[in-house]
């Protein structure tokens, strides 16, 4: 699969159907970043007129992911990916449409780099914060994703 904002949003709708139907689209992706958005409607509100955090969670994941596949998609090498931990902060009611942005690119290229050659599982934690039309930051959430060549 070639990866551009288009397929991966394919992927969404047939490999993650909940975080495609809550909104979560991938909306920029280069070699340093990558943009998702989600906006705060009916389908994933929480109680209190605001968006749930797991809808939250997913479209920040999903920034950290998109870039974790496409560096190993261009590495030409068969890598596993997984997240072992994540953690997030809520600063602000997340209405309207919120912003992802994940600009760890270089941190990951060197994760990966240090997988090919030394052939062992690595770790490596991504951050993702979320920002409103506004540009006011709703939360940041930190993925640790785990890199591990397949044999």
């Amino acid at each position: 699969m070639k990866f551009t904002v288009s397929n991966i949003n394919k992927f969404l709708f047939f490999k993650l159907p909940s975080a495609y139907w809550s909104g979560v689209r991938l909306k920029e992706i280069s070699e340093i970043r990558a943009v998702t958005t989600v906006k705060y409607g009916w389908k994933n509100q929480n109680p209190f007129q605001s968006m749930y955090f797991a809808v939250q969670a997913m479209a920040a994941e999903l920034s950290t992911g998109a870039l974790v596949m496409s560096k190993i998609h261009q590495s030409g090498k068969k890598i596993s990916m997984l997240v072992a931990n994540n953690n997030s902060t809520f600063t602000k009611k997340a209405t309207g449409k919120i912003f992802f942005v994940c600009e760890d690119g270089v941190k990951l290229d060197e994760a990966l780099t240090k997988v090919v050659e030394t052939g062992e599982g690595v770790t490596v934690w991504m951050q993702s914060v979320g920002k409103n039309e506004n540009g006011e930051q709703v939360s940041v959430m930190n993925f640790e994703w785990t890199l591990k060549l397949k044999r």
